[in-house]
């Protein structure tokens, strides 16, 4: 298990962004995206990292652009430190994946939810409404119910708080038609071609959301793809329908945090050592999951 890193600062080239996760460097043609060990939970950045939770997401969607690249062109250039530009060659040991080098591309500004089983908000809707994002559903279904098909919902990139629900029809206003149909095509390609394979390693994937850009004309796969952050993790062998599920994500920390009655707002408590590494584990056991090998240095 390497440091905990929960902040960069790589003075050879510009910061471009810091996100609840992610660093992005501009390094002149592409981006140098990093991915630390910072957590949030109810839209806070938590006092404590989480070790290797960086290297997790990372590796996975290193490993799901490979396995996605015939269905859909991505943005990665690489994630091996032979390529990290000379200025950068000193940080290796603390770079080694949890990186990418990435293509510089003009991001669509929707977000590309695919979900496939009924659960959080969604399930919300639905006891409500019999409705999900506005589509309405069958009658009787129940809390993570698998979906006759799975669902594509797009939603809008909000710059602070909650992203907002929008209908298909809402997305072509703001992408064009030909785009739209394009995205939400790849969207619940990449889902099912990924879903069924993680099934196939005892994970279920309930919902995710996607990213898209154009680099040089061609509409590409961007940000991260299907990791425990951007996704609903549910383990096969303990899945029943008609009620919420364990995850391979966070959930030790949001348990934790309702626990002690924190009402959401600063100060933001710090989480005790068995809840940072029982969160560890439970991202590093949905790697060894998905790809069969432990994390480097496990």
């Amino acid at each position: 298990m390497r440091k905990v890193l929960t902040r960069t600062d790589y003075e050879e080239f510009p910061r471009v962004s810091r996100g609840k996760v992610r660093d992005i460097y501009d390094l002149g043609e592409n981006l140098l995206v990093v991915v630390s060990d910072r957590i949030s939970a109810f839209d806070h950045i938590l006092p404590n990292g989480i070790p290797d939770k960086g290297r997790v997401l990372n590796l996975i969607s290193a490993f799901w652009f490979d396995r996605t690249k015939d269905i859909i062109d991505n943005h990665l250039v690489s994630f091996s430190t032979d390529d990290l530009p000379g200025p950068l060659k000193k940080y290796s040991w603390e770079l080694d994946g949890r990186f990418m080098i990435v293509k510089k591309a003009k991001m669509l500004p929707v977000e590309c939810i695919v979900r496939g089983y009924i659960s959080g908000s969604a399930w919300s809707e639905y006891k409500k409404s019999g409705s999900v994002c506005g589509m309405k559903l069958r009658e009787g279904m129940k809390e993570s119910g698998k979906f006759d098909e799975p669902l594509f919902t797009p939603s809008t990139k909000a710059e602070s708080g909650h992203d907002l629900n929008i209908s298909f029809e809402e997305m072509v206003g703001l992408v064009g038609a030909d785009t739209a149909e394009k995205v939400r095509e790849a969207s619940l390609a990449v889902y099912g071609h990924c879903a069924r394979y993680a099934l196939s390693k005892g994970i279920i994937i309930a919902d995710t959301k996607f990213e898209f850009g154009f680099h040089d004309g061609k509409l590409i796969l961007c940000d991260e793809v299907l990791t425990p952050d951007s996704s609903r993790f549910w383990p096969l062998d303990s899945y029943r329908e008609g009620s919420a599920q364990p995850s391979f994500d966070k959930q030790y920390v949001r348990d934790y945090l309702l626990q002690i009655g924190w009402d959401k707002e600063p100060p933001i408590p710090e989480l005790p050592e068995e809840v940072i590494a029982g969160t560890s584990g439970k991202y590093r056991e949905a790697y060894f999951k998905l790809t069969g090998t432990r994390l480097p240095d496990d």
